[in-house]
């Protein structure tokens, strides 16, 4: 099994990364395996290389900073393109959002960054806290260790149910049967 991590900061390898860092080490742990893709660029071939990579993996974790209390533009331009994409590839597979902030903001960042995949009907992972890490810098976020052990259980828990979703499916549960979509117009 295997889980994809999106790193949306415009810094490759700053707070946001530390943090995903932190969870990529707990899957891994685990026993999955892992791929941080910076996806700070949201242009069209950077877009198509994720959308390749999603198709294959079994989970995704979306990381962002936070600018002005939401996601880094980057990332809301980048997963606005992906969705579109490869959103039939994202179905039913759990996912995560992650946070990181100097100070505040967090709750709304995840807030958006969770109604993507809402929208596409994936279990969303949760630690013991919302997934988030605080600090101006990687060594700050290193020195967050409530924000460290968040990031850990998170990985954890991914790992756990991807593991129970693997044992599902080999026990023969099916995958939830769909109505057709319906879309209701309320301008008349």
């Amino acid at each position: 099994m295997k889980v994809l991590l999106l790193n949306g900061s415009p810094r490759k390898a700053g707070c946001t990364y530390t943090a995903l860092c932190e969870v990529a080490k707990a899957l891994e742990k685990d026993g999955i395996e892992t791929e941080i893709f910076y996806a700070g660029a949201p242009d069209k071939d950077r877009v198509k290389e994720a959308a390749e990579k999603l198709r294959e993996v079994d989970g995704l974790v979306v990381g962002s900073p936070v600018y002005w209390a939401s996601p880094s533009g980057q990332i809301i331009e980048f997963m606005d393109k992906l969705c579109a994409m490869a959103g039939k590839d994202m179905l039913y597979k759990p996912a995560a959002a992650v946070a990181s902030a100097r100070r505040a903001g967090t709750t709304a960042t995840l807030d958006v960054l969770l109604k993507y995949f809402s929208y596409h009907r994936m279990p969303i992972v949760s630690s013991n806290y919302w997934n988030m890490v605080h600090g101006n810098t990687p060594d700050e976020v290193g020195q967050d260790l409530e924000g460290l052990q968040i990031m850990r259980g998170l990985g954890h828990n991914m790992a756990w149910l991807l593991k129970c979703l693997e044992a599902g499916r080999s026990a023969g549960v099916p995958m939830p049967a769909q109505e057709e979509k319906i879309q209701t117009n309320y301008i008349r």
